[in-house]
């Protein structure tokens, strides 16, 4: 077993067993335990485990988030004030200042990325499992806590004709499924697309116009369409099964933001500007944002009291 095949161990028993939860579940409740929907549905359940797990984690992302876009003014003064300085100490004094920023804010570049890294595991733990199961059953092995007839159920498993262990590539030639490559075209569409409709629209209505600015935004610019690409490409290998997965948690990930957007938006974001409006017109008093910074209030100046000036009195001489 090499290096990566032990790190993903302990994720592929969990996955395998949440699954396997799931599908006994359902089919305690009535559904056939061999049916392709039943499998599906015991893969959603394994996103809403793990999307739920991770609410805490997506507050955090959520401040963080906002963290970077509160410094980004600071962050400029900084890159002018070091701007055509390449020595060492001044390249050493500037990321020491950086850092600096960073803690004061509360925040740090990589807290927006900690959910997609945290799932990471979970999502090769899947594509693993879900790519190994034709071998296993034709073996009559298990995979992590799947028994033999449970992989073998999976093995035979389809909806609407396409087996949910099959891949688009793996579709053409003598033995190609029609099934397969139109369910994986319509899977690849619906994951790509509900990614790029979650990055548009917290740009369009969830950063604020300072942040928009920013370089930091013009490099989210760029990943809003290199990254569904790179999803929409590499998407043509995953499995049926993995399609489901990555797809449904896109989904997820769109409603929540639409919440976070309408609920609590970014200060001075078009959103805050809108949710600042319909509690306008309700009557009800504007609360504090996530990760807006509280302002302390302003100390009025005492004016000092007025005393009156004592006068000197004169020495008495004495009479010569």
């Amino acid at each position: 077993m090499g290096f990566f095949e032990t790190i993903l161990a302990p994720f592929r028993w969990l996955v395998s067993w949440i699954m396997f939860m799931f599908h006994e579940g359902f089919s305690f409740l009535g559904m056939d335990p061999a049916s392709g929907w039943t499998w599906v549905l015991s893969i959603v359940g394994l996103v809403v485990v793990i999307r739920a797990a991770l609410i805490p984690v997506f507050v955090k992302q959520i401040k963080a988030q906002r963290g970077m876009q509160a410094l980004q003014p600071d962050l400029r003064k900084l890159q002018q004030k070091y701007k055509g300085k390449t020595d060492q100490l001044s390249r050493q004094a500037m990321t020491q200042e950086q850092m600096a920023l960073y803690k004061k804010h509360g925040t740090n570049p990589f807290a927006a990325c900690l959910p997609i890294i945290i799932q990471m595991p979970f999502f090769f733990a899947l594509f693993t499992v879900l790519n190994g199961i034709s071998r296993a059953s034709e073996e009559g092995e298990t995979i992590g806590a799947l028994s033999a007839e449970s992989v073998r159920q999976f093995d035979n498993a389809t909806i609407v004709g396409a087996p949910l262990s099959s891949t688009f590539l793996g579709s053409f030639g003598a033995d190609g499924n029609l099934s397969v490559i139109l369910l994986s075209v319509v899977m690849i569409i619906a994951m790509t697309a509900s990614q790029f409709i979650t990055q548009k629209q917290i740009m369009a209505k969830n950063m604020s116009e300072e942040a928009m600015q920013s370089p930091f935004m013009r490099q989210q610019k760029i990943m809003l369409y290199i990254l569904p690409l790179v999803f929409g490409i590499g998407g043509i290998n995953f499995p049926i099964g993995v399609l489901v997965y990555w797809t449904t948690t896109n989904i997820w990930t769109m409603v929540q933001q639409f919440y976070v957007i309408r609920r609590m938006p970014t200060p001075g974001s078009p959103a805050a500007k809108a949710l600042a409006e319909r509690r306008a017109k309700k009557g009800l008093p504007m609360v504090p944002l996530l990760g807006e910074r509280k302002t302390e209030p302003a100390i009025e100046a005492v004016p000092e009291a007025r005393v009156q000036r004592v006068q000197p009195q004169r020495k008495k001489r004495k009479k010569r």
